[in-house]
């Protein structure tokens, strides 16, 4: 059940964050959606009653165990340390923009 709902999850929003409470890495993620004005949904696994079989699938969709696992468009971007990346490449905010996550500036 739990593979079906990551995949229901992931493709019918935006941008996912699926995410622990208590895991600095992932508030590192929240606050920089935040900031960029992203519209995002977060799955805190921890809080979730079948969050430990939600993570079981994402390892076997992405190849990720770990949180945070960040979705956006329906891809898989990675983790914390992938998601910074792209942010310094400018490449966050291009694929949250094609994603619908946030408004498109006027320049």
């Amino acid at each position: 059940m739990a593979l079906p709902k990551a995949k229901e999850i992931v493709s019918s929003n935006p941008v996912v964050v699926f995410s622990k409470t208590y895991c600095p890495y992932c508030v590192t993620v929240k606050q920089l959606f935040t900031q960029l004005g992203a519209t995002f949904k977060v799955i805190e696994l921890d809080t979730e009653s079948d969050g430990s079989e939600i993570q079981s699938a994402l390892a076997e969709i992405t190849g990720q165990r770990t949180v945070p696992n960040v979705f956006i468009g329906g891809n898989h971007i990675g983790g914390c340390d992938n998601t910074k990346a792209l942010h310094k490449d400018g490449k966050v905010i291009t694929l949250l923009t094609e994603a619908g996550a946030v408004a498109k500036t006027s320049s």
